[in-house]
């Protein structure tokens, strides 16, 4: 099939127009006790990569070289039947029990305390939540206290006992997860949330003012009750929180225009629960502002066999769940939803990708055996490593990609960053078309004199290429050799279905 030529694509880099600082909490991660995210995930004893804590050093590696920053935990749908108590103490003493919201068992060998030592070990930042499901406001606190206070307590004295001297520290908190969802094990209306989530907000603050707490906003956008759910649960809690979350996956059903059309959608989402929280805000007369936490995000193929969690009388320790093979336009995906978190760094103040290790997840391990990157795990690793500074607001000219479904939406998405001290401004692109290269012109004169120092596309003839335990390096991000700059114009071809950085050099 003769492929159509090249559409043109503007853009303007101006370092005078800004939306907001690059939130190192924007590259976080999520892990929680489902599937293989944990036992023979992060933790493995007995594996040759295993450290003596039981930690595989493999995956720590990996995590490192992902640029995660923040790790929410335990869940997720777990934490909302989870008794942190079981997870402490000697571990030959703690109870095995069911976990009612994926089916399996859970021997509680890993849990706060070795959490937070993996936490050290990956040099991130642990994101808690608790459960407002089957437990409340005491379980909250009686965990803050055990968490966070050096000595003199009960529960400190415990956590002490379990060989932690000093408090974990935990600043950012989870009133619950998802708790709008019929799914969720205690599933609460919108009043009946907000009201637990005020009083849990107002009792942990009791004991440090400083946290910063994560109200349950919608599970989805799709949820019947978006919108109110928010209206009202902000009503309750718009003064005792610093964030509500967001939750969004996407999937692609067979139709490639309609799957890269993913982060216009995630876009949409973003502004519209801006409306409704600034809305409470003016409703309230209130001087604070409430952002985003979008705490669990990702492509999530959550109609295929991988998906399905087990029912019947077999209750599986860590059984394979949601164990995706991701694809180079998954990547391509995964790297635009990224870029639209950024974008949107005035009011998406932190962000989790949904999950870390194994369960739709860019690091994949096996029992026993090797760890390997999925393709998604480029985009984030590179975005993560290189963004820093401010990011800009672009001035952007694009044709428009149809994906059937959704309304047309512009086939460039970009976005830039610029770091003064560092020198050096990063523009990240990509071509959201399914069949249509693009030629990028961008003018980069007001940066002052620029170099092009790193130039990478993530692309493949094949889209649907997937990594493996046997290939995961035959396509990796390569140079692009049609980036050019010269005299404040740097142009590109950026291929269909790509995902691309720009490093450049800047000067007066």
């Amino acid at each position: 099939m003769t492929q159509p030529q090249p559409a043109a694509a503007k853009i303007t880099i101006d370092p005078s127009f800004t939306v907001g600082p690059v939130r190192r909490r924007t590259f976080g991660a999520f892990v929680e006790h489902l599937g293989r995210c944990v036992y023979t995930g992060i933790f493995e004893p007995g594996h040759p990569a295993a450290d003596q804590d039981g930690f595989r050093k493999d995956v720590l590696e990996l995590t490192r070289e992902l640029g995660v920053t923040t790790v929410r935990y335990p869940g997720g749908n777990f934490v909302s039947g989870y008794r942190w108590e079981d997870g402490v103490g000697p571990v030959d003493q703690r109870p095995v029990r069911l976990d009612l919201a994926w089916h399996s068992t859970e021997p509680n060998t890993v849990g706060v305390d070795e959490f937070a030592k993996w936490s050290a070990k990956a040099g991130v930042e642990l994101m808690m939540a608790v459960n407002l499901g089957t437990r409340g406001i005491q379980e909250a606190l009686d965990l803050l206290e055990y968490c966070n206070i050096d000595g003199g307590t009960t529960r400190s004295g415990q956590r002490r006992a379990n060989g932690a001297a000093n408090g974990y520290g935990v600043t950012m908190w989870c009133l619950g997860n998802e708790m709008d969802g019929p799914w969720q094990i205690g599933h609460k209306n919108a009043l009946e949330y907000g009201r637990l989530a005020a009083d849990t907000a107002r009792g942990m603050r009791m004991i440090d003012p400083g946290l910063e707490l994560v109200a349950c906003g919608s599970s989805s956008p799709a949820m019947p009750t978006f919108g109110e759910w928010e209206r009202v649960v902000l009503t309750e809690t718009y003064d005792l929180v610093d964030l509500i979350s967001a939750h969004q996956y996407f999937e692609d059903t067979g139709d490639l225009q309609e799957h890269l059309a993913a982060a216009h959608k995630m876009e949409a989402f973003i502004h519209d629960l801006v409306s409704h929280i600034d809305h409470v805000r003016s409703a309230r007369k209130s001087s604070r502002q409430v952002n985003i936490s979008f705490d669990e995000w990702n492509v999530w193929h959550m109609s295929r066999e991988a998906s399905r969690v087990p029912t019947g009388k077999d209750w599986p320790v860590a059984p394979a769940l949601l164990e995706d093979s991701y694809t180079v336009a998954d990547a391509v995906v995964v790297g635009d939803l990224l870029l639209t978190l950024l974008r949107n760094t005035d009011r998406v103040h932190s962000a989790s990708l949904a999950q870390l290790v194994n369960v739709i997840a860019p690091i994949m391990t096996e029992p026993g055996g090797r760890a390997w990157k999925q393709t998604t795990f480029h985009p984030f690793a590179l975005t993560s490593r290189h963004a820093s500074g401010t990011v800009l607001q672009l001035a952007v000219e694009s044709p428009l990609a149809s994906g059937g479904v959704t309304a047309d939406f512009t086939a460039l998405s970009a976005v830039a960053t610029f770091d003064r001290e560092k020198g050096e401004a990063v523009l990240f692109a990509v071509n959201r078309s399914a069949r249509q290269a693009l030629t990028l012109d961008a003018a980069v004169g007001a940066l002052g004199t620029v170099r092009v120092l790193e130039a990478v596309t993530y692309a493949n003839k094949d889209p649907y290429w997937q990594a493996s335990a046997d290939d995961s390096t035959s396509v990796l991000p390569s140079g692009n050799a049609t980036v050019k700059a010269d005299g404040g114009r740097l142009t590109a071809e950026l291929p269909a279905v790509s995902w691309s950085m720009i490093r450049l050099a800047v000067g007066s």
